[in-house]
């Protein structure tokens, strides 16, 4: 049976509602539906047990996303959402490495130079993800961009001065905070 098919049989009762994290435009609320399911691909002898989640999300209730995992029958349903939800740090990370590092630049033609490439696209990358881990308290709102403006004051080329860095990022920090604030309030006023 395919597994859309089987989502929309169920009954509104089976899905169970679950808040998934805190985001910049307030609660990402889901719906989960979940069930053990034997898959058989036609080449083992016989089907794998697999736990089947479904996911769709409250304020957009026709974005379905399916996973298949291997958790223990007695894991909870906010556990398996969490899970599941997993993924979106992943293609977030990817997202902001195209502008922030050149995740999508090809600059190579060769294997071995596209290795080079992604391994040092990889390091910037962490690079990244640890500054901003170490100024969280100071500055939460700090991002690629950010940290490109610091290094350009900070490495040789120095154009600006720390302080007209400094005053940009917190121009932009504002701005976010304000999204952030006006994407929270909409939303309670929504409830």
């Amino acid at each position: 049976m395919r597994v859309d098919r089987w989502t929309r049989q169920q009954p509104p009762t089976v899905w169970q509602s679950v808040t998934l994290r805190d985001g910049a435009q307030g609660p990402l609320r889901v719906d989960i539906l979940h069930r053990r399911v034997r898959l058989w691909d036609g080449e083992e002898a016989q089907a794998r047990l697999w736990r089947l989640i479904v996911r769709r999300e409250i304020d957009a209730p026709t974005e379905v996303k399916y996973s298949l995992g291997s958790a223990p029958a007695n894991t909870p349903v906010p556990r398996l959402a969490f899970m599941q939800g997993q993924r979106y740090w992943i293609e977030r990370a990817l997202q902001q490495g195209q502008p922030d590092v050149g995740l999508g630049d090809d600059p190579v033609r060769s294997g071995r130079g596209w290795r080079h490439h992604m391994t040092l696209v990889m390091m910037a990358m962490l690079f990244g993800l640890e500054e901003r881990r170490l100024h969280h308290q100071t500055r939460p709102l700090l991002s690629g961009t950010d940290i490109r403006a610091l290094l350009n004051h900070f490495l040789p080329r120095r154009d600006t001065t720390l302080e007209e860095v400094l005053r940009q990022m917190e121009v932009r920090h504002r701005k976010r905070q304000a999204a952030i604030n006006s994407a929270y309030r909409k939303q309670q006023l929504n409830e």
